[in-house]
């Protein structure tokens, strides 16, 4: 049989596969790639969202490297980078190991689910339903915790957690904190039953502690999960909107923006919408460019 039949065969072959990934290719195309493409040309343009759009060139581009406010509004998004990557991550490794080699070893895996479980929940309840429930407890008057700290004679620590522009950053951290920490929690949990637990024994016959099994044997094991974790959790932190929007308003006084909110701010109460589709444009691209760093740095290190 000639080759010409063979390279027919197999096109034939390969063709269904196309198939599959084109509606998952067209709504990219539809849903990711147009509107961002759109969004850029806006940004090019003054306009307040009515009437025709003047071309402007980079000048918002331009305008936002020189603005303050938006460059403090990228460093409280550093500060939620911490709140919703760095110290869920930390938190989820100590809390999986804790639940992975005692509770469902020592105790029942049963409890182990339903704690896993609940350390999850925050993770399913909408962002707008959390919000509204940790801006009772954190009122100033009648607030939950403000009434606990005064029960427990500690009065003196009451405070307007959400409305000092002291203290409102690190409180909407604290609440990312508990949002997002179910998430590698499951994800490093599911990565520790795929570890060889082969390797775990051998070390415990060889007389190693548990800190010094979990830091030379679980961690390097894990280590797709943790970069996976990672970059998902500082995507999200980048981009965080609902929960600032729901507890603080970016306030006060921008104590709390962020790059999210900033353009929010600058599309419907500015009605600025070129100088907020650069800003939204910005983000993206600096999002895009951690991923593709975050994505070549795993690959060289899993090469390695």
């Amino acid at each position: 049989m000639s080759s010409h039949s063979h390279g027919v065969r197999r096109g034939r072959r390969e063709y269904p596969y196309a198939l599959f990934l084109l509606p998952g290719a067209l709504a990219f195309l539809a849903v990711i790639v147009v509107p961002f493409l759109m969004n850029t040309g806006i940004s090019l343009t003054h306009w307040q969202g009515v009437g025709s759009p003047k071309w402007a060139g980079l000048a918002n581009y331009r305008d936002l490297l020189d603005d303050s406010a938006f460059w403090e509004s990228f460093r409280h998004s550093l500060a939620m980078v911490v709140a919703m990557a760095v110290l869920p991550t930390v938190l989820g490794l100590v809390l999986a190991a804790a639940l992975f080699d005692y509770i469902a070893k020592h105790v029942s895996t049963r409890t182990a689910s339903v704690l896993r479980a609940c350390f999850y929940l925050p993770q399913v309840l909408p962002i707008a339903v959390a919000g509204i429930v940790w801006s009772w407890i954190l009122a100033p008057e009648n607030g939950a915790l403000n009434e606990a700290l005064g029960a427990v004679g500690l009065g003196s620590l009451r405070h307007d957690w959400l409305g000092d522009p002291d203290f409102a950053l690190y409180s909407v951290m604290a609440v990312m904190v508990w949002v997002q920490l179910g998430f590698p929690l499951v994800v490093f949990m599911a990565g520790l039953q795929r570890a060889d637990p082969s390797l775990h024994e051998a070390a415990e016959l060889d007389g190693a502690s548990w800190w010094r099994r979990f830091w030379h044997v679980t961690l390097p094991q894990i280590r797709p999960e943790i970069y996976v974790v990672l970059l998902w959790c500082t995507i999200a932190a980048l981009k965080v909107f609902g929960a600032v929007y729901v507890l603080t308003k970016g306030g006060p006084g921008g104590a709390t923006n962020v790059p999210s909110y900033f353009s929010f701010q600058s599309f419907f109460e500015k009605t600025q919408v070129g100088y907020g589709s650069a800003v939204s444009t910005a983000l993206t691209v600096i999002i895009l460019a951690l991923a593709l760093v975050a994505l070549r740095l795993q690959t060289r290190a899993e090469d390695q």
